[in-house]
């Protein structure tokens, strides 16, 4: 995954320009010389949350196998019984 690079100076200055000429990758702001933040796009961002929940999920299912079984009746839960 490329990145782009931008000084917290070039952000203060025109943030949107830093944003465009990144291209939709990642930007790594840094002040002096070192990571302060990351800009992520709104489309990266949302997958990096649906990893995260995706993750999340698995180690419940980690958590419960071997645990009993229990037999359900869609019918039924879909009444409210």
């Amino acid at each position: 995954m490329p990145k782009t690079f931008a000084v917290l100076a070039d952000l203060k200055k025109d943030p949107m320009g830093v944003l465009r000429a990144a291209n939709g990758y990642t930007v790594v702001i840094l002040d002096r010389n070192a990571p302060a933040f990351y800009a992520v796009p709104p489309e990266r961002y949302e997958a990096m949350l649906e990893m995260i929940d995706d993750a999340r999920l698995a180690e419940l299912v980690r958590q419960r196998q071997g645990e009993p079984a229990v037999r359900v009746d869609i019918d039924e839960l879909i009444a409210g019984n």
